[in-house]
């Protein structure tokens, strides 16, 4: 299932998708809103806290967490699906796509597959592409605590699962989800450039 006026971006930690969503909701706040998981909810807090390293949780644990706070996301008060009803575009920071990544890596394939198969897939996503040790750098350049999976031989691998998970979506047109692939290295502007044509169409 497609949610249309749904548009998702993703990409390894650096990649840039936080800094392309604000610019592209400043220029039009009145028709985007700017989401992001984990969420600002009481579910996502706990999951920032957890991402932060004050507390540890099996992998498998881990899943159900991430997919609990999805759904609250998408149908809880104020949510993606209320906020599409009240005429708005929204723009997530990472959906289901990044559970399908970070935590197929520590966990396997199977749990993270069936926890998200019944959420709704996004009418765009956007999928930033950059080498991990670039993307890492700019992590480094914030000066701030890293979470957990911030370190380069993680990143890597989340980097090669991300790239299966995008290629099997782009190999099932049925699943009628736009994808469109980022340079995530380019400039800041030229990014925004091509991100506002494609959603302006």
């Amino acid at each position: 299932m497609i949610l249309k006026n749904f548009i998702v971006f993703e990409g390894i930690d650096g990649a840039g998708t936080s800094t392309q969503i604000k610019k592209i909701c400043e220029k039009n706040p009145q028709k985007f809103f700017q989401t992001a998981e984990p969420t600002s909810l009481e579910t996502g807090k706990f999951l920032r806290r957890m991402l932060g390293g004050e507390f540890s949780v099996d992998e498998k644990t881990n899943s159900f967490l991430f997919a609990a706070d999805r759904a609250e996301h998408l149908y809880g008060k104020n949510g993606i699906i209320e906020q599409i009803n009240n005429g708005k575009t929204v723009i997530s920071d990472r959906y289901l796509f990044s559970s399908l990544a970070y935590q197929s890596i520590s966990c396997g394939e199977e749990l993270p597959k069936l926890l998200n198969s019944t959420f709704p897939l996004p009418e765009i996503l956007f999928f930033f592409e950059i080498d991990p040790e670039i993307s890492l750098k700019r992590v480094d350049s914030r000066n701030e605590k890293k979470e957990i999976y911030e370190k380069i031989e993680t990143q890597k691998k989340i980097a090669l699962e991300y790239e299966k998970i995008i290629s099997e979506y782009e190999n099932n047109p049925s699943c009628g989800m736009k994808i469109i692939r980022i340079d995530a290295t380019k400039s800041i502007e030229e990014i925004s450039e091509t991100i506002s044509k494609i959603i302006l169409q």
